[in-house]
């Protein structure tokens, strides 16, 4: 299906992408026609093997390898400039491009017996909850996307982390499934995490990873009462309660028992999204975890989806 120009939705350790053949440039456009997404909002290309990096970009930093070296196969995508393969189509117009390696046996024997890159974004609409399992493809692309290849759901349940390589100093363009703290350790040195960059990476939109629902953030101490005034004045809340409450009763339409582990959050955020919007709840009550670990890509992640919807 990939050598014949379609679209496959393919299981990562991330969240389920939306693959094409990242050399063929009406593929690759059909990616953004069936998400909606704006032509400029590049995508990442999904190789097989740190060995195929030079391949796909060019003028490769010394730091570059040794992220790839200690990260790959992973939720890790660096971006780097962009190799002959790559079409514009691929980079939004840019003449830098984002490749990870996937850490996930279905993608990786895909890719392995494909031969080539795949440019994957999330297998949803733009500007909406990403999709974690092959179902949730289903239920918001349905019979538009050619193959769905089910891998069950993914582990690691957030995008990867997306890291400006191009340079000798690399910063982080979007927190993600690698966190910061580890990026730090290999490289020996802080890491700067810029609320803008001239690099356009995916996720960077105001609005993002965002449910019908309206998502608004809060003090964790005031969650509660926000939700039960919400619901008094004629809303159906959904509830994000904090680890940190001892199970009150709330009076809300639905409560999520955030998990303790930041790990459990990342992978289930998506879920617990998606799971409000099923029950009816046009309003979403959630604080922010600490941004620490993947606590740093939960924030983001919410911040997102709290933020002004899109109009593309």
């Amino acid at each position: 299906m990939l050598r014949a120009g379609g679209l496959v939705a393919l299981p990562t350790e991330t969240v389920y992408g939306l693959g094409a053949n990242a050399e063929n440039p009406a593929a690759v456009s059909r990616i953004f026609q069936l998400k909606g997404r704006p032509p400029s909002h590049p995508l990442i290309v999904h190789i097989g093997g740190a060995e195929h990096l030079d391949d796909w970009v060019q003028d490769v930093p010394a730091t570059a390898r040794l992220l790839a070296q200690d990260f790959w196969p992973g939720p890790l995508t660096l971006v780097l400039e962009r190799g002959r393969r790559v079409p514009l189509e691929a980079t939004g117009g840019l003449e830098t491009v984002a490749v990870r390696v996937p850490d996930r046996p279905v993608a990786l024997a895909l890719l392995s017996a494909f031969g080539r890159g795949v440019t994957a974004p999330s297998a949803n609409r733009f500007g909406s909850v990403s999709p974690t399992t092959a179902d949730h493809v289903r239920a918001e692309l349905g019979g538009a996307v050619d193959f769905v290849l089910d891998g069950g759901p993914c582990e690691v349940g957030v995008e990867s982390a997306i890291v400006d390589a191009t340079g000798d100093i690399p910063s982080i363009l979007r927190p993600g499934g690698v966190t910061r703290e580890d990026i730090e350790a290999v490289l020996g040195c802080p890491i700067a995490v810029p609320s803008t960059s001239h690099v356009r990476v995916p996720g960077q939109h105001p609005s993002h990873y965002a449910p019908r629902a309206r998502v608004v953030l809060v003090e964790p101490e005031k969650v509660v009462d926000e939700a039960e005034l919400a619901q008094e004045l004629g809303h159906q809340v959904g509830v994000f309660l904090p680890p940190s409450f001892a199970d009150p009763p709330v009076k809300a339409h639905a409560v999520v028992a955030v998990p303790a582990s930041t790990a459990t959050y990342a992978r289930r955020l998506y879920g617990f999204l998606r799971d409000l919007d099923q029950r009816g709840c046009d309003l979403i009550i959630a604080s922010l975890p600490v941004e620490e670990g993947l606590g740093l890509a939960i924030v983001n992640r919410l911040r997102r989806a709290a933020g002004p919807r899109p109009t593309a």
